[in-house]
């Protein structure tokens, strides 16, 4: 028997490709497809806002009853909307959903000792891989390589840095004794930025439809090292968050990774 899912955002760039991707593959009931109140969108049908079929589920801005799981990938004002919806009534959360405020991370681990939560901020197979990897190359290296993080996105982008390369960063500085976020400098600018030792740079770039691509650089006098995701789809990021929905299935409580999700030491 096939899940219930509610996609939050269901008509954003990312909730549309979720939409798609589950009645292309036919993975789960789609039973609720939600959006902010006022959307323009709303009432027309899920389906047809995924440029398929109707399915006869309207969106709408409220949480139907009824759902296994809620994937989330809209903005941080809306996040606490699906936690809450989610620990009330028992459903298992997975929220890619970046920015969100130290209040709102205490909320998902109150929740997480109610129900099974997979919170990321980026659910690509590939960038939970450099998540890991970034740090063991920044311990073997050592502090003689300076690190800087460029990530680009497309224009219409909101939060930055990215959400992945504050956790590159924090990944970093785990590995390598630094303090996280103290040790960032958030792009440069003026006559007088000298490098100082210890410092990770964080750089953000926002030009057309980039999709997102992360690079992170170590370099010392005589070489570079450099570590690069690119990911060239939506798609990408929205069958990790569905394997994270499947995987949920038989947990019953606590706050997982995707990492947990692609059991990647």
């Amino acid at each position: 028997m096939k899940a219930k899912l509610i996609v939050v955002g269901a008509a954003g760039r990312m909730g549309k490709r979720i939409l798609a991707l589950v009645l292309e593959g036919d993975l789960f009931d789609i039973v609720g497809a939600v959006e902010k109140p006022g959307h323009p969108d709303i009432g027309k049908d899920a389906g047809l806002l995924a440029s398929a079929a109707p399915i006869n589920v309207k969106l709408d801005s409220t949480y139907p009853p009824g759902a296994d799981v809620v994937v989330d990938f809209s903005l941080p004002a809306a996040a606490d909307g699906s936690i809450d919806h989610c620990a009330q009534n028992g459903v298992a959360l997975v929220l890619g959903t970046t920015g969100l405020t130290d209040e709102q991370r205490d909320k998902l681990n109150a929740a997480s000792e109610k129900i099974p939560i997979v919170y990321a901020t980026n659910m690509s197979v590939g960038m939970n891989l450099l998540f890991t990897q970034v740090g063991k190359v920044a311990a073997i290296l050592g502090d003689d390589y300076d690190v800087e993080i460029v990530e680009q996105h497309h224009r219409f982008k909101k939060d930055a840095p990215s959400g992945s390369a504050l956790t590159l960063a924090a990944n970093i500085c785990k590995a390598s004794g630094k303090k996280f976020p103290d040790a960032l400098v958030p792009g440069r600018a003026g006559k007088d930025q000298p490098r100082k030792k210890g410092t990770i740079g964080v750089h953000a770039v926002r030009a057309g439809d980039i999709t997102g691509r992360h690079q992170v650089i170590f370099s010392t006098l005589g070489e570079t090292v450099t570590l690069t995701h690119t990911a060239h789809t939506r798609d990408t990021f929205a069958r990790g968050a569905l394997r994270a929905a499947q995987w949920l299935a038989d947990k019953k409580t606590g706050l997982y990774s995707m990492a947990d999700v692609l059991a990647i030491k």
